[in-house]
């Protein structure tokens, strides 16, 4: 008797696991539009241009290029960037004058004293197949030279956005112990060395790194909405005042099981892309996501009146 209540005790056990697991598989792969062209295999930022055409970057490795994708996920054009370099590209944004930026800011070891962001024109204003860059620097005053201890390792950093006129970068928590705090840092949107300044911190979980490190970031294009990225959620972001992105309401988009999820931009105000890196057999997809028609967890909704 006691060998049959095991027995289906185990049974119970597997089909609920298996249940939750193509819940979560579901959850993802109904949002999947394209699958990505082998060569952005390490997809890690993407950007509509003004004629509303994907364009992606590549992880390090790769070329300075940018690729534009067709509805296909194929490659229709490639740019070099002939002055810059792909240490560790890692995310890419736009102004609201359409300028491109590209962050070459991976900084895996928490040992990259100097971090640089590329600034080009929309794509649309290339002509030919290169272009030029325009090169921001910036550093972290709190490096000061000393080696970083576990606790301190948030230096790391693959999502940034650009409002006004300055950029604003997200770091990619690597503490030890994981504290799930990702620090908001400001610098300016144009060719210059910079201080990062350091302006607020939010938490996602403390958990494992890998589930809620922040891997990218967007800004809706009338800039009322902000979206963190990690490997199982979009972070939402709304009703914030000027660049204190986490003082609105926040809510929490399940994405399903677990990719690398390495890039994230709007479409429009309510339309949502993002990809990941192809692992395995695994990933290598673009996925979309309608805001209206989507479930949000809420975890926090600030009263109107403190608004």
């Amino acid at each position: 008797m006691l060998k049959k209540s095991l027995l289906t005790v185990f049974i119970l056990s597997v089909t609920i696991i298996g249940l939750l697991v193509g819940s979560s598989i579901y959850t993802l792969y109904s949002k999947k539009r394209l699958t990505v062209d082998p060569k952005l295999r390490e997809i890690s930022g993407i950007e509509f241009d003004k004629f509303n055409r994907l364009w992606a970057i590549n992880d390090s490795g790769d070329e300075p290029k940018l690729y534009r994708l067709n509805e296909d996920g194929s490659i229709a054009k490639e740019i070099l960037v002939t002055n810059a370099k792909n240490i560790d590209w890692e995310d890419m944004t736009q102004n609201k004058f359409g300028h491109f930026f590209l962050g070459d800011f991976g900084n895996n070891k928490n040992d990259r004293k100097w971090l640089t962001i590329y600034k080009i024109e929309n794509p649309i204003d290339i002509k030919g197949d290169t272009t030029e860059a325009e090169i921001i620097k910036f550093t972290y005053p709190e490096m000061d030279g000393s080696p970083i201890q576990p606790d301190q390792r948030n230096f790391d950093l693959e999502a940034f956005v650009a409002l006004g006129r300055h950029l604003y970068l997200f770091t990619k928590n690597r503490t030890e112990p994981f504290d799930g705090i990702t620090k908001v840092y400001k610098v300016g949107d144009h060719a210059a060395n910079f201080d990062a300044q350091l302006i607020d911190s939010f938490q996602t979980c403390t958990t494992m790194e890998k589930l809620c490190w922040i891997t990218s970031a967007a800004l809706s294009p009338d800039r009322t909405k902000l979206v963190l990225l990690d490997s199982t959620s979009i972070w939402l972001f709304e009703n914030f005042q000027g660049d204190k992105f986490f003082s609105g309401d926040v809510s929490r988009i399940d994405l399903g099981i677990v990719t690398q999820k390495e890039a994230i931009t709007f479409y429009d105000d309510n339309t949502i892309v993002f990809t990941d890196e192809e692992f395995k057999g695994i990933g290598g997809n673009a996925y979309v996501i309608k805001l209206d028609e989507v479930e949000k967890k809420v975890i926090r909704k600030v009263p109107k009146a403190n608004q």
